[in-house]
C-alpha cells in the first residue's frame, strides 16, 4: 500500500484525506497508543452528545433523501407528505437536518403536529439546519451519525437521492439482513426512481447468488405516502409493542435539557 505524506505530522500515513483533522486521523492507519486513546475519547463524546439529545424524543422514523431536490422539485411535496403522515402516526421524524428532501420531511412533520429532529454531519462546507427541526444535533463522525439515525428509529423511508442516500439505505438493509437489528420497515419511495436499482438486485445479485430471494422481501416499494404510512403502522405498532403514552422527561440533575 502506498503511503502519502501527512499534512499534520512529519510521519507518513495511510488512507483517504479529510479536511477535518480528527476524522482524517481516524481513517489514516495506526498511530501511537496515546493518540489512539484520545481519538477514542473524541468518538465517545460524539456518541454521548447524540444520546443526550435524542434519548427523550420518543419512537422515531428516519427519512433519508437528497439535499439537492429543493422546494419546487416534484419529490419535495412527496417527502413533505411522508413526514406529515409519519407525524400523524405519533412518530418523531428524524432526518439529516439539511435542505432538500430532508427539509421537506421535517416540514411535513411540523405540519402534521409532530416533532422533528435533524442529525447533521460536520462537513468542509458548513451546513445550517433547516427551519423545521425542533432539535438540531451535529456530529463529527459519519458512523456515529448513522448509528443515531438507526438507534432510535422503528422504520426507514428512503426518498430519491444520491450516494449519501444510497449509503444510508444499504447500511440499513445490511443491518436488517444480517439480523443486527429487527426487521424494521425499509421503504423505497417512488418506484420509478428505484426500479433500476431493484432490477440490478434481481438480475445480477440474485441471479449470481449474492443475495437470496428472501432478501428482496426486506424492501417495500411504493409511491403513496398513505400507503407507506399504512405499511409502517402494520409492521411496527403490534410487532414492537408501540403504544401512545406519556413521554419520559429529561432530568436536570444529569444535565439533560
Amino acid at each position: 500500500m502506498k503511503k502519502i505524506p501527512s499534512k499534520h505530522t512529519s510521519r507518513t500515513r495511510w488512507g483517504k484525506a479529510s479536511r477535518d483533522i480528527h476524522e482524517s486521523r481516524v481513517l489514516s492507519g495506526p498511530h501511537s497508543r496515546f493518540e489512539e486513546f484520545f481519538q477514542l475519547v473524541r468518538i465517545m463524546l460524539d456518541y454521548i452528545n447524540g444520546l443526550r439529545a435524542l434519548h427523550f424524543m420518543g419512537p422515531c422514523v428516519t427519512v433519508f433523501g437528497s439535499a439537492r431536490f429543493g422546494e419546487g422539485h416534484p419529490y419535495y411535496p412527496l417527502a413533505r407528505e411522508v413526514g406529515k403522515r409519519m407525524a400523524r402516526l405519533g412518530f418523531t421524524v428524524m432526518t439529516g437536518g439539511g435542505p432538500g428532501l430532508m427539509e421537506a420531511a421535517n416540514r411535513g412533520a411540523k405540519e402534521g403536529g409532530g416533532r422533528s429532529i435533524g442529525c447533521n454531519i460536520q462537513l468542509p462546507k458548513e451546513q445550517s439546519p433547516n427551519p423545521y427541526v425542533d432539535r438540531w444535533v451535529e456530529f463529527r463522525y459519519f458512523f456515529i451519525r448513522k448509528l443515531m439515525l438507526a438507534k432510535y428509529s422503528y422504520a426507514f423511508l428512503v426518498m430519491p437521492g444520491g450516494y449519501g442516500t444510497a449509503d444510508e439505505f444499504f447500511e440499513m438493509a445490511t443491518l436488517i439482513q444480517t439480523g443486527k437489528v429487527k426487521q424494521f420497515p425499509l421503504i423505497l419511495m417512488d418506484k420509478s426512481y428505484w426500479a433500476p436499482l431493484v432490477a440490478m438486485f434481481k438480475n445480477s445479485m440474485l441471479r449470481q447468488g449474492a443475495i437470496d430471494e428472501k432478501d428482496l422481501d426486506l424492501l417495500y416499494l411504493c409511491d403513496s405516502p398513505e400507503e407507506a404510512a399504512n405499511y409502517v403502522r402494520r409492521h411496527t405498532f403490534k410487532q414492537f409493542g408501540l403504544r401512545y403514552k406519556r413521554v419520559l422527561k429529561p432530568l436536570p440533575i444529569f444535565g439533560e435539557g
